[in-house]
């Protein structure tokens, strides 16, 4: 792939395919597949809501693409991020998970996962995780030009944050918690000029 150097300020580059990425998403295939069908698009169950909100706090600190690598020792090691087996998790699995290389063995990431699926199951008894976190969508999302106009948080990011850790949630702060809108389509960051801008069908 190769950068367009037409001038133009858009921090995109036009792959062989002749689609407009960000150079995050142009080259390592892996990045690409996940930014061309997965990321920003909807996602509205529980399980899949709790596996990008993990996935988000393990992040923090690496390279999104570490942990997209990562991503199927992830789901063996927690369960496919079914919250009522991860919340069950005692001793025994705790130290399993501490000893898994294919994870990120951080025991404070690991022991907020345990202790975020059991908030998750209480969050059932009004409506979910799920139904909570999109409560939180904007009126508007952002229209960036350039990878510069990308905020990092937002004010209903911000909210969120808040509101999680009140209900018992560890790691989930207003940055984590903006990328975390991104990945599961609350806002559409994708820049203007890219192909999937609009993919997500809500904005």
């Amino acid at each position: 792939m190769e950068h367009d150097d037409t001038g133009d300020d858009t921090n995109t580059v036009v792959g062989a395919d002749g689609l407009r990425r960000p150079a995050w998403a142009a080259t390592d295939p892996l990045l690409r597949e996940y930014y061309d069908t997965e990321w920003g698009m909807p996602v509205r169950d529980e399980r899949g809501m709790f596996e990008r909100l993990s996935l988000e706090a393990f992040q923090s600190g690496l390279s999104w693409a570490t942990i997209l690598r990562k991503r199927p020792a992830f789901r063996a090691a927690f369960a496919d991020f079914d919250p009522e087996a991860v919340a069950g998790f005692g001793d025994r699995e705790r130290a399993a998970l501490l000893a898994d290389a294919g994870i990120v063995r951080n025991r404070m990431k690991i022991d907020a996962t345990l202790d975020n699926a059991r908030a998750t199951l209480a969050l059932r008894e009004r409506g979910g995780l799920a139904d909570f976190v999109w409560g939180f969508q904007p009126d508007t999302t952002p229209a960036p030009r350039t990878l510069a106009e990308i905020p990092t948080s937002s004010p209903e990011s911000v909210a969120l944050a808040r509101a999680l850790k009140k209900e018992g949630f560890r790691f989930v702060g207003p940055t984590t918690m903006f990328a975390l809108m991104e990945a599961v389509g609350i806002v559409d960051t994708h820049l203007l000029d890219s192909h999937r801008r609009g993919s997500s069908g809500i904005w």
